[in-house]
């Protein structure tokens, strides 16, 4: 650097005294002596995701973006095929609304054939409905339980209702392959889940109390001697099962105290004398 700056000031010198020297030869001296050359780096280019062959053909996608790309493929199907699920069960949903509002009408004494004249009218759209929901999940065979949680509550509704109507019916309890069949549902394919059976049993349990102390106060004095009959013989039924700890069991819990609230009206009717005479009752379930 100061050898540059020497023939440069140098040159510069000359040049003052000697305006005939080249320009060149001066620019020349200038240019420090053993400089290394320049090495320009090459131009950034961004690498595109796609290979393309010799041809111009692209490669097959590497194996962990293909991956993603199935998984996005899927989850777009199955996020198509759930919106429709949910479609169907609003209206599963807004169904079993009517009918609940129809049968609210058995506390007010009404008699049993006025009460159940509308609410039966929506079990055949009950059944429509799922039947459309049954061609909808088959399209994703074998995927039940994978969209199962869509429709579970408002199937334990549809259970619990239609075996109110059941009981006030025929005083029976409503079977598993009965309320399959009144849904149109078939066991192999789109059928009723048991959990969902038994916990809409459950749920029908819990409307019996009040029914048996508005029947009192309407006059029927027999009827909780029926109940609590029927609900002795279901609880013994559910001790049977071995039931997990988890929402099923704590409904038959649930149980428990509807059948001792309608002990608690058979023998304050019993002890006031209102019952008829003569009536056998059996010794509940403890």
């Amino acid at each position: 650097m100061k050898s540059a700056f020497r023939n440069g000031y140098f040159f510069t010198l000359s040049r003052s005294l000697n305006p005939n020297i080249p320009s060149t030869l001066f620019a020349l001296h200038l240019i420090p002596p053993h400089s290394p050359p320049s090495i320009s780096s090459p131009p950034f280019r961004s690498v595109s995701p796609i290979a393309f062959m010799a041809g111009g053909e692209p490669h097959a996608l590497p194996p962990l973006e293909k991956q993603f790309e199935d998984f996005r493929a899927q989850l777009e199907e199955s996020g198509t095929l759930r919106d429709r699920i949910r479609a169907v069960v609003m209206e599963i949903e807004s169904t079993t609304r009517l009918i609940h509002s129809g049968l609210l009408l058995v506390h007010q004494s009404r008699s049993t054939p006025e009460v159940l004249e509308k609410p039966k009218t929506q079990i055949s759209v009950l059944k429509e409905l799922y039947n459309r929901l049954a061609e909808i999940v088959r399209e994703s065979p074998g995927r039940y339980y994978r969209y199962h949680g869509d429709w579970k509550s408002e199937t334990q509704t549809v259970v619990s209702l239609l075996a109110f109507m059941h009981w006030l019916e025929t005083g029976t309890l409503l079977l598993h392959t009965e309320a399959e069949e009144t849904l149109g549902l078939n066991g192999s394919e789109f059928g009723l889940d048991v959990e969902d059976y038994l916990v809409g049993i459950c749920f029908m349990s819990n409307e019996l109390p009040r029914y048996v102390v508005n029947q009192v106060t309407a006059g029927d004095y027999d009827c909780p001697r029926k109940v609590m009959k029927f609900l002795t013989d279901l609880h013994a039924s559910f001790r049977l099962l071995n039931l997990r700890n988890d929402f099923l069991r704590k409904k038959f819990d649930g149980m428990k105290y509807d059948l001792r609230r309608v002990e608690e009206v058979y023998y304050d009717v019993k002890i006031r004398g209102l019952a008829a005479n003569g009536d056998s009752v059996e010794k509940p379930a403890a």
